[in-house]
């Protein structure tokens, strides 16, 4: 079974809701048949990547909330994070834009690494004090490194805007075919989609009846057609009876 998880680096949800998604994951019974991808999402398209700002701030003015709702909400979510076991900075944190992390997410998926440099970057915008955004080139090459990726090819991946930028946009698009308009957004197996950081008992259920899901094909056997017609197998291919019939006469 495939679970494709659309998100943004710069969202704190995703952030959240990949940790309860994990727990989930955990304690489900076919745990090892379990295909995890992480797919793009900008939630901030079109800022520049020299945009950066402080995140108190951004979202007063993105919301149209006083400076002191923003730092209520910041509380919350650190709350949230708290209760998954997680580190979160609600003080001090800056946003900027994401691409060159989906992009470095795309290189990683092509080593089998995607899901550990995803976590690497959550841990570094959300609890660490040093930027993944504007330029910070050698930060996200060390994290790249860090999730078991050369940082030379990481390095060359950045220095080339146009490397996986169609692979982000494609994502982008199909989540927007799939009615995705926030993040995090789940799909399992093409069949079920949860929309948000749910509980850990929210997601078991959806793996639950996903994995419920799956039965084998309904065979399709038009009228007067042979139920028992020739095929190839794991000990070789049916003979025809009249290639028997005339291997006899001879």
């Amino acid at each position: 079974m495939r679970v494709e998880i659309w998100s943004d680096i710069a969202c704190p949800w995703c952030y959240v809701g990949k940790a309860r998604f994990e727990k989930a994951l955990a304690g489900f019974p076919h745990r090892e048949q379990v295909e995890v991808v992480h797919r793009s999402f900008e939630l901030d398209p079109g800022r520049s990547k020299d945009e950066v700002s402080l995140v108190l701030p951004m979202l007063s003015k993105k919301y149209g909330m006083t400076e002191e709702q923003a730092r209520a909400a910041e509380l919350d979510l650190g709350r949230n994070a708290a209760a998954e076991g997680l580190a979160y900075r609600t003080e001090g944190r800056d946003h900027g834009n994401t691409f060159d992390m989906h992009r470095l997410l795309h290189f990683a998926k092509e080593h089998g690494r995607q899901d550990t440099l995803i976590g690497l970057f959550y841990r570094a915008n959300f609890a660490e004090e040093e930027s993944v955004y504007g330029a910070a080139e050698d930060r996200l090459v060390a994290l790249a490194a860090e999730a078991g990726l050369d940082a030379d090819a990481a390095r060359a991946v950045l220095a080339d805007p146009e490397r996986y930028a169609d692979a982000v946009r494609a994502d982008e698009r199909e989540a927007a075919e799939l009615g995705a308009n926030g993040v995090p957004f789940f799909v399992l197996d093409r069949r079920f989609g949860v929309s948000g950081a749910q509980p850990a008992e929210v997601f078991a259920q959806a793996l639950d009846q996903a994995w419920g899901a799956r039965s084998p094909l309904t065979p399709i056997v038009p009228a007067g057609a042979d139920t028992d017609a020739e095929a190839c197998g794991p000990d070789g291919c049916e003979i025809p009876q009249d290639a028997n019939q005339a291997a006899e006469r001879a």
